[in-house]
C-alpha cells in the first residue's frame, strides 16, 4: 500500500517543540511537588523484618527519570514499602542510559534491573514493578 502523505516531511517548528518541552517539564516539576506533599507513610516493621526486607532488593536498581509520572507512582509505592532501592536517573548520568539499552533492549522508565544468581533481568512498566516489589518485600 502506498503512503498518501508522509507527516515526517514537514518538521516541528522549534518553538512549538521548545513550548512543549517547557510545558512538559512544569507538569512533571508539579507532579513531584504534589508527590512530595502527599507521599504514603512507609510501612512500619521491627528491625529484623526491615532488615530482611532490605537484604531481600539486593541487586536492583530502578532506571527512571526524575519528573516522569509513572517513575513518580513507582518511587511512591517503593517509599510506602518502606525500603530504600537504588534510583538511577537516565537523563543525568549517560552511562546509566547505555546500561539500560544495551542490557534492555530500549530506552523506556521505569525500568527495574533484577540481578540474582549472577542472571540479569528487566522488568518494564510501573504497575508490573510495583507488583513484583509487594511480593518480593512483603
Amino acid at each position: 500500500m502506498r503512503q498518501i502523505f508522509n507527516f515526517n516531511y514537514f518538521p516541528k517548528p522549534p518553538f512549538t517543540t521548545m513550548i512543549l518541552k517547557l510545558t512538559r517539564n512544569a507538569l512533571g516539576l508539579i507532579i513531584v511537588f504534589f508527590d512530595w506533599l502527599s507521599r504514603p507513610k512507609p510501612v512500619q516493621r521491627t528491625p529484623e523484618q526491615q532488615t530482611k526486607a532490605q537484604d531481600s532488593l539486593a541487586g536492583h536498581s530502578l532506571y527512571q527519570f526524575f519528573a516522569c509520572p509513572f517513575c513518580v507512582k513507582t518511587r511512591r509505592a517503593v517509599h510506602g514499602l518502606g525500603v530504600n532501592l537504588e534510583a538511577r536517573d537516565i537523563n543525568k548520568q549517560p552511562q546509566h542510559r547505555a546500561d539500560l539499552e544495551a542490557g534492555g533492549g530500549r530506552v523506556k522508565v521505569p525500568c527495574l534491573r533484577i540481578e540474582e544468581n549472577n542472571e540479569v533481568r528487566w522488568l518494564y512498566q510501573s504497575s508490573d514493578i510495583i507488583a513484583y516489589l509487594e511480593q518480593r518485600v512483603a
